[in-house]
């Protein structure tokens, strides 16, 4: 067996759920062979058995076939992705929607001139999410969509909370209003609001003697995260935090409504229950991480998203077998 080598960019929550990812027995095809980081130090006391580089260092002589990109969508891969995809074949998991044309057109760009493979925006929205809004799309051409979220912690949101004044930590969870998802279900096809489709609940833990009510009123009305949405904030311990909120679930709904022949009405739907977000994140780069690998091996380059790839490019299994098993 063709042993793919995996190096990692970052050691947080996702690097650490790759690491995990790669010694399962499924995917035996990939090896662990470097991780970069800004914090060469402490990681080499995690890791023992791995070469762990800082993340400007060169990787000596060791053979990289694809770097897992594992940080931020926010300041981390707009910076690491133009400058470790002209080292190698690289996955990452850009996660802000609106900005995907842009950073593809750049990251396409830039892998093309260096023969390198490039697979952007990984993981399960966008990444599966958006794979089954684009079948949904075309199985039931006369449709309308809808993506409900949660209930489960965005990260995102999280950091936005903290960085307001007076804040230790926060938890901000998106939660879908049930009422919006059971009219779809049922054969409905309204137009929403945000508001309509998603409430926020942020958990935070406040500095000694800071204005509760200030803190309050700031993540309510934030700009681009809160102020669309129905939201509440409590204040808790930080043991409270620690023992109830370490984890970091998620999950979600696309559902298709359409009509297909004399009005019948037809809706597909997708669901993700994930107990640890960051950990099911690892796994799909993974997964896009073996296709990367085969596509550079059949000589293509450039920039792709998992809307363009085969989905036995992401398998571990021979093409015999899933025409064997899966099918």
């Amino acid at each position: 067996m063709e042993k793919i080598n995996i190096a990692l960019v970052g050691y947080g929550n996702v690097g650490r759920g790759v690491e995990g990812a790669l010694k399962l027995k499924l995917n035996a095809d990939t090896e662990l062979v470097a991780v970069l980081t800004r914090r060469p130090e402490q990681v080499r006391k995690e890791l023992k058995d791995v070469p762990v580089f800082h993340i400007d260092e060169k990787t000596g002589d060791i053979q990289v076939d694809v770097a897992i990109l594992c940080g931020g969508s926010k300041e981390d891969i707009p910076v690491q992705g133009p400058k470790f995809a002209e080292r190698f074949n690289t996955v990452d998991s850009f996660d802000t929607h609106a900005d995907i044309p842009s950073y593809y057109q750049k990251m396409d760009s830039i892998v093309k001139v260096y023969g390198h493979v490039h697979v952007i925006s990984a993981g399960w929205d966008p990444g599966i999410f958006s794979l089954m809004r684009v079948l949904g799309d075309a199985f039931l051409p006369q449709n309308k969509q809808y993506t409900f979220w949660g209930k489960g912690v965005s990260q995102g949101h999280s950091d936005a909370a903290r960085k307001v004044e007076g804040v230790l930590d926060a938890r901000a969870y998106t939660i879908p209003i049930e009422q919006a998802v059971q009219r779809v279900r049922t054969g409905e096809t309204p137009e929403f609001t945000k508001r309509e489709m998603h409430k926020r609940l942020v958990y935070a833990v406040a500095e000694e003697g800071a204005d509760i009510e200030r803190i309050r009123m700031d993540i309510a009305t934030m700009p681009n995260y809160y102020d669309e949405y129905n939201t509440e904030v409590l204040f808790i311990s930080k043991e409270d935090m620690r023992e109830n909120h370490s984890k970091l679930p998620h999950g979600g709904f696309v559902l298709t409504s359409g009509v297909t022949g004399e009005g019948n009405k037809q809706i597909l739907e997708y669901r993700c229950q994930l107990e640890s977000n960051p950990e099911f994140t690892a796994n799909v780069l993974v997964a896009c991480a073996r296709a990367a690998f085969r596509l550079c091996k059949e000589g293509r380059k450039g920039a792709f998203t998992m809307l363009d790839i085969a989905p036995g490019y992401l398998s571990p299994h021979s093409a015999e077998t899933l025409r064997k098993s899966f099918m």
